[in-house]
């Protein structure tokens, strides 16, 4: 997850090719660690980006994608005392894959 300090958050926000908010049937804009999303064993989570739902079970993951061309802003608030990983470069933001 994104290293922020307990009273800090992460955002993860869906734009369509025009920069504009995707319409939607969760109405669901962004996804964030205030979102009660499926963990995996190991404590990660995967977060899916794409226009249909990945199935039932994942939806608590989802954020619905347009079928043309996106854009995803990842924004960090109030990261953790000490070093700023996220500026230092020691901490990196999972790559978006293709599956």
């Amino acid at each position: 997850m994104p290293p922020v300090a307990a009273s800090g958050f992460w955002s993860l926000t869906m734009y369509d090719e025009g920069r504009f908010f995707v319409p939607n049937a969760l109405n669901r804009y962004t996804i964030s660690q205030r979102d009660n999303l499926k963990a995996n064993a190991d404590g990660s989570a995967d977060i899916y980006l794409q226009a249909d739902s990945p199935g039932k079970d994942k939806e608590p993951n989802w954020l619905p994608a347009p079928k043309g061309k996106f854009s995803v802003m990842l924004r960090l608030y109030m990261p953790k005392e000490g070093p700023v990983s996220i500026l230092d470069g020691s901490w990196k933001p999972p790559a978006i894959t293709p599956l």
